[in-house]
């Protein structure tokens, strides 16, 4: 039997009463689509009534999860294993739009799109063709060749750009499109020093590991030469930050009494700046990169005008500006559809990958002519980069982000979500921060509010593991791991948000009270 009952936040739900049902439960939508409302195992009776969708999975016939487990250890580079989300792992089967499936039939909305790299849906329909059109045509050439797609698209991306960023160079990643920015900013610079802020992730091949400033990604051997971190200008965590620092719904709540248009956090902030250009590195740099918000930093946020006067000391300094938008790009921000456009400030390069094809490999760096031209001194070759399937990925994914609206759900929805998240802030000691633009949302976890010190690993994992459970997928990031991380497909809704968070702030009543 099945009741309705006032979910924590007020919302009616409907829960499992007397006999928990022993398969999946199905009902069909006033369209007449069948949609799975539930899993093979009995939801707790308490947790919120997931939103309704519009498929069916495929049932799964697969291996069991304990033979993919036993090839994980043995077959599998360990690494794999070691990034293993969960103490109980999910096992995805299907996915589609914000919804993915386990092997046993149960739901889950990601709202952490496989690690910021979903952006328009899972399997969206208008990719999904467009990829079948393509893969019928053929899937492969170089750049040895001229085919369509490539400069079809190359063409539409180039388009999204203000002046002089007009020159698309594809790749398979983004690690390796920062790799090459790295190259053409020494090239054409003459260069060699490349500054990054602390807590940052620009990637994990040898020269990229130098840009990338977190411990668990770093490796005993020499790597990155030539690259410098500088403080990172968090207004939450950092030395300085108050309550008009940053471009975003949610500010701190650090007290503020800067005059109106000033901001001493960023004064100070850009002063840690000067001093890392006198004591670090010599009087010429080849660059400086920065993510717009850091990803897997935590969504951390600069203090406004912060990046527009770093960018004036880098360029005095013979450097050209970086913005990584590997995470913030696409309109995920909301506001913009690049999130340097949030700063007012037009970088000399920009790198982008994981949104940029929904999840398809495929990564780009989009520069000027004159830095363009540097990179043509010797010759650099790729085997997959502006494949003609990528292509036509990625400019459905353009087309679709258009037509569906993503950017301004982002900003609809992202929003609504950090206003929402800024309330059980204030009602939880544990929840130290809300910060974010769009759907590029970063929630810290601290122990108590005034000593601002990171949740322990152990706390974050129980929370973690208990949205999992109730069916909500997040990420974590941050130095200490404290922070959650809300970085859905762009096709989430209203409802999916009032869901996720009956859930979150479910999670952390449950933890308080264990507690």
């Amino acid at each position: 039997m099945l009741k309705a009952v006032s979910s924590l936040r007020g919302r009616y739900v409907l829960t499992a009463q007397s006999s928990p049902w022993s398969g999946s439960v199905k009902f069909h939508l006033e369209s007449g689509a069948l949609c799975q409302k539930s899993t093979l195992k009995p939801r707790p009776t308490d947790v919120p009534d997931m939103p309704p969708c519009i498929l069916q999975p495929e049932e799964y016939t697969g291996m069991s999860k304990e033979r993919m487990m036993e090839i994980r250890r043995q077959n599998c580079n360990p690494m794999v294993m070691k990034v293993t989300n969960y103490k109980k792992p999910v096992f995805i089967h299907q996915g589609y739009m914000q919804w993915l499936w386990d092997v046993d039939g149960k739901r889950y909305l990601d709202l952490f799109a496989c690690v910021a790299t979903v952006s328009v849906g899972h399997c969206h329909p208008k990719v999904v063709a467009a990829a079948e059109k393509q893969l019928k045509r053929v899937w492969h050439t170089t750049n040895i060749y001229v085919n369509p797609p490539l400069h079809e698209y190359c063409e539409k991306l180039a388009s999204y750009f203000p002046d002089p960023l007009k020159v698309v160079y594809l790749t398979n990643s983004g690690s390796e499109a920062n790799d090459l920015a790295m190259l053409m900013a020494r090239l054409h610079t003459r260069n060699f020093d490349i500054i990054t802020f602390r807590g940052s992730y620009h990637g994990g091949s040898q020269q990229t590991l130098g840009l990338t400033s977190n411990v668990a990604y770093k490796y005993p051997v020499a790597n990155g030469l030539g690259c410098t971190n500088t403080m990172c200008p968090d207004v939450f965590r950092g030395p300085w930050g108050g309550s008009h620092c940053r471009d975003s719904p949610v500010q701190t709540n650090r007290e503020c009494g800067c005059a109106q248009g000033h901001c001493m956090a960023k004064d100070q902030y850009i002063g840690q700046l000067k001093e890392t250009f006198q004591t670090s590195v010599p009087s010429q740099i080849a660059a400086f990169f920065g993510e717009p918000i850091q990803g897997a930093g935590g969504a951390v946020q600069y203090p406004k005008s912060y990046l527009k006067e770093a960018y004036k000391l880098v360029r005095e300094r013979g450097g050209i500006c970086i913005a990584d938008e590997v995470q913030t790009g696409f309109g995920r921000t909301g506001s913009h559809f690049w999130g340097f456009q949030g700063h007012d400030v037009i970088p000399d390069m920009v790198t982008m990958a994981k949104g940029i094809g929904n999840g398809f490999p495929m990564g780009a760096i989009v520069t000027t002519k004159e830095i363009a031209s540097s990179f043509g001194k010797g010759l650099h070759f790729n085997t997959f980069g502006g494949n003609p399937l990528a292509c036509a990925v990625a400019s459905s994914v353009l087309d679709t982000i258009a037509e569906d609206g993503a950017q301004q759900s982002s900003l609809t929805v992202g929003t609504y979500l950090m206003t929402e998240l800024a309330k059980l802030r204030d009602k939880y000691e544990i929840i130290g921060d809300v910060r974010g633009k769009g759907l590029q949302i970063g929630v810290e976890m601290v122990k108590d509010k005034a000593s601002r010190d990171p949740l322990p690993l152990e706390a974050m994992s129980e929370i973690f593991e208990d949205i999992k459970d109730m069916g909500v997928l997040i990420g974590k990031g941050g130095l200490y791991g404290q922070t959650f991380r809300i970085q859905p497909p762009m096709c989430i809704t209203m409802e999916d948000a009032e869901f996720f968070l009956d859930i979150f702030n479910k999670s952390i009543h449950n933890y308080m009270e264990r507690k």
